[in-house]
Formats: structure tokens, sequence, C-alpha cells
């Protein structure tokens, strides 16, 4: 999945998606190819273009931070995606999760006894912990489920997205950012590489390089039983558990969606509560 060059190809999918124009360049007659040519990146990065072609090439992976933090700037990348850059050259290094994750038993606990959707995720989006308010939201949210693979792969759960598109590539950046550098796990190649072969748009998301941050947003979302539902979603990282996040759906109070949000608590009441997953990618 990552190659031997990793840290080449995501400088070459970056330099590819800068607009010239951005950077102040005027553009004259036409491109043959999209993005900066190599030789100006390196210019606005203050470096020679053989060095940088050396870079891209994988010919020399050991750039300073200095040299990262120029290329960084001149392709506009956030706090985020310049600490994944960084961790490419090994400057950085991402902990790699445990073989078998284990959800820490007051997490559990809280995720059970929360009158909201909430379900624990790995840093491979693997579902590990669930309540049954979460899996009435969307069935595919259930122990042993990936996110990923449910979202590209799964028709019903795409119905459920009005801007499937949107958040998909959010979701993509997110699990770049998520894996960090330990892109030569066998489960999270495989995983990659099963999305690749089923969905062209997951080929073409994970192709841009793009690194977003593992935040809250807002998620849209259009229930076949209540509805349009319009929910903050956060994500807290859970310490000392490999990268687990735990994910909680909430309505802003007194709305619509908090209306709606009720009716499916009430639809699914009684439900028992879904226990801890071992970690493993079920379809």
């Amino acid at each position: 999945m990552a190659g031997t060059n990793a840290l080449g190809e995501y400088l070459r999918a970056r330099r590819e998606l800068v607009d010239p124009a951005d950077v102040g360049l005027r553009v004259m007659g036409v491109r043959r190819t999209p993005g900066l040519r190599r030789e100006e990146v390196a210019t606005l990065a203050g470096i020679s273009a053989d060095y940088y072609l050396r870079l891209e090439q994988g010919r020399d992976r050991n750039p300073s931070p200095q040299v990262l933090d120029a290329l960084a700037r001149v392709f506009g990348l956030d706090a985020t995606a310049t600490a994944y850059l960084l961790g490419l050259a090994g400057t950085v290094r991402t902990p790699r999760a445990p073989r078998r994750e284990v959800v820490p038993a007051g997490i559990r606990q809280l995720v059970a006894a929360l009158d909201l959707p909430a379900f624990v995720e790995s840093r491979r989006f693997d579902v590990l912990a669930v309540n049954p308010l979460a899996t009435a939201l969307a069935p595919s949210i259930r122990p042993g489920e990936n996110r990923l693979r449910s979202v590209f792969l799964d028709p019903a759960e795409r119905a459920l997205y009005p801007d499937w598109e949107k958040a998909t590539a959010g979701m993509v950046a997110s699990f770049r950012a998520s894996i960090g550098t330990d892109t030569d796990d066998p489960r999270t190649a495989q995983l990659v590489g099963e999305l690749s072969l089923g969905s062209e748009h997951f080929g073409r998301l994970w192709a841009r390089h793009d690194v977003g941050p593992l935040a809250g947003g807002t998620a849209r979302m259009r229930h076949p039983l209540v509805g349009h539902l319009e929910l903050r979603r956060e994500k807290l990282p859970i310490g000392d558990s490999g990268g687990q996040l735990l994910v909680i759906y909430h309505p802003e109070p007194g709305s619509e969606s908090a209306t709606a949000l009720g009716r499916l608590r009430s639809l699914a009441g009684g439900e028992p509560v879904a226990g801890e997953g071992s970690g493993r990618s079920a379809r």
C-alpha cells in the first residue's frame, strides 16, 4: 500500500494539487501537468531543484525539519498535514496499534450509559464498542464492522448521507491522520486494498494524500425512520488506548433533530447493549 517511497508519493500528490495562482505564479501557456512544477516548488521552498527531485524520487529520505516546514508552507498544509509529512520523513513516529484492541472497562460502561448515540472506534476505524442508539442511527455501527468499509461499500449506509462525497473526503483525510506513518501494518494495507478495488471514489481520495484532523464536525443524515437529522459529532481521544476514539452524536437542544432523535430513541428502546468487539474488521 505505502510502497517504498511514501514521502515522495506524498510530496508529488500535494504538488499536483497546488494551483500556481495560489502561490503567486503567473501561468503562461498550456501546462501539460497539473499543479506546480518541481522546479517551482524548489524555488518557493528555497532549496535546489535537484535536491527536491531526489526527495520525490526517494533518493534522499532524510530532509531536515526546516526543509519539510518550507515544503509544507508551499503546499499550504495545516498543522495536522504538516505533522503527517514530518512523520513520513521519520521525524516523528506514530505508535503501532496493539494486535487486539481492548476498550477500557470504564469507557465501555460510559458508552452503555450515555443517552446519545455513542461508540468506540480504533485507529483503523474498526467499531469496538457501541450502544443501541448508535446502531439505530446507522445499522452498520456494530462491533467488528469498519466505518470506512461500511460508508464506501454498503449502499444502505451511503443512502444515509445526503452529502456523501463531502463526508467521505473528510473521513479518508482523517483516516490518514489516524494511522500516521504506520502504513505497513498488514491489516491497514488489506483494508485500503479492499476499498481501492471496491470503490473508485475511495481510490481517488486515497491518491490525493489529504490529511485532516481527527476532530468533531457536523453529520447530516437522512434516516429512513425519523427523517432528516443534523447532529454534532464529537471524537474524543481515549488515553493510553493506542489511538482509540470515543465518538458521540448529539443534536442542538430544542431542534427538530433533537425531536427526531427522541423518536429514534423510543424505537430503539429495549434492545440489548452491544458488547466489546475484538477489533476484527468484518463486513
